[in-house]
């Protein structure tokens, strides 16, 4: 399917709403039958019919068919947010006394989930380092039931090789899902390595603008629609159909704002991997980055994360550094058109609270400012260190 056709076509059945160009916002919580008949129908078939905003509504349906097409998958279904995406998604694998095998570093919220919440209802959990399969295989047990990736992960953005936990999971009879936001459905689809299901936080890339949330699970339709019946419509973590509109308008231009995000990455990247005051970077698609033959297997291209140690000892050096930063917000998010920041420094407190990750860690999100204006801010900033 054309990625020109499902972004400006797919789902937009425009003779139905005047032929307006842009889909209109059906803000409405109840539809309407015609007849008993009519109402029994749309009871018996809710996956599919518009009966309940909570369940189905035609401009969240819009959205759904179009990023299912764009990872390949038969159907998806969209949330509120992209941890009650992942929440949903796994939620829908395990059952108390089951057993997952997680990729260690995954998003904070997705940690939460896995370390805390899910043992609270009799499901265990490992974490690995996933850069080598064999630590998956290594960590199934009897009762291990899924697999859980997010590749390239969180803050150093280290990939797992997913067509062989692919592999490894069927072997054993588990099923995958992975968190896909770095990359986009625009330049990786691990539906085609073999992934059951796909999640997104529609929040970044996929809205791009910074001003709506969501979240959204690819995959079968029949395993979509199991989770239509139980978590979805339990839970009610819903998408409004007026965020469902702004991703909408956000899709429109992900392959234009994706590539311009690349290739002012890239400058930024090469500038920071030269400067003598950065000791190191964490980007996957650098040549000298320890998985590069991985990464460029599976990712079509970079996007605009990255982060940096910085070469000091000094916490307060790493804070100076942040705060002379004058084009780049500090905030949690990213996928924007803005350019942001995050400093584990931020995580420090003084009451002995001491993160996993280092102090000197900064996490980059390029967006799509002029490249040498961001490089010219960071300059100026590592006069700090």
């Amino acid at each position: 399917m054309e990625l020109s056709y499902i972004l400006n076509e797919l789902g937009e059945d425009r003779e139905l709403y005047f032929n307006a160009v842009a889909p209109p916002i059906l803000q409405t919580s109840n539809f309407a039958a015609r007849s008993v008949a009519d109402l029994r129908h749309m009871l018996q078939h809710e996956p599919e019919a518009h009966l309940y905003t909570r369940g189905n509504n035609p401009t969240v349906t819009i959205l759904e068919k179009k990023i299912a097409a764009l990872e390949g998958a038969e159907h998806a279904i969209a949330f509120g947010s992209g941890i009650a995406a992942v929440s949903a998604a796994v939620l829908s694998q395990v059952n108390t006394g089951d057993h997952v095998v997680c990729v260690k570093k995954p998003y904070t919220w997705t940690n939460t989930l896995m370390k805390r919440f899910l043992p609270r209802f009799g499901v265990e959990v490992t974490m690995v380092d996933g850069t080598d399969p064999e630590n998956y295989r290594n960590a199934i047990k009897l009762n291990t039931r899924l697999l859980y990736l997010e590749s390239p992960n969180s803050y150093t953005f280290e990939l797992q090789d997913i067509a062989a936990v692919v592999a490894i999971a069927k072997e054993h009879n588990c099923k995958t899902i992975i968190d896909n936001s770095f990359a986009s459905p625009v330049n990786q689809n691990p539906i085609a390595f073999g992934v059951d299901l796909v999640v997104h936080s529609c929040t970044k890339y996929i809205g791009g603008h910074s001003d709506t949330m969501g979240g959204i699970v690819c995959g079968s339709r029949e395993t979509i629609n199991r989770i239509f019946e139980r978590e979805y419509m339990t839970l009610g973590a819903i998408l409004s159909p007026h965020d469902a509109w702004l991703l909408i308008r956000g899709l429109r231009t992900l392959p234009v704002r994706m590539e311009r995000i690349a290739a002012s990455t890239s400058k930024v990247v090469d500038f920071l991997v030269k400067h003598p005051k950065v000791e190191k970077v964490h980007f996957p698609l650098l040549s000298s980055h320890p998985q590069y033959n991985l990464a460029q297997k599976q990712l079509r291209n970079n996007t605009g994360q990255f982060s940096v140690l910085l070469k000091t000892e000094n916490i307060k050096k790493v804070e100076a550094f942040c705060d002379r930063l004058q084009h780049f917000l500090m905030a949690a998010s990213w996928g924007g058109h803005e350019s942001l920041i995050y400093p584990i420094a931020a995580s420090y407190t003084d009451h002995g609270l001491k993160p996993t990750l280092p102090f000197n860690l900064v996490r980059f999100y390029i967006g799509l400012e002029d490249p040498e204006y961001l490089i010219r801010d960071i300059e100026q900033a590592l006069e700090e260190i």
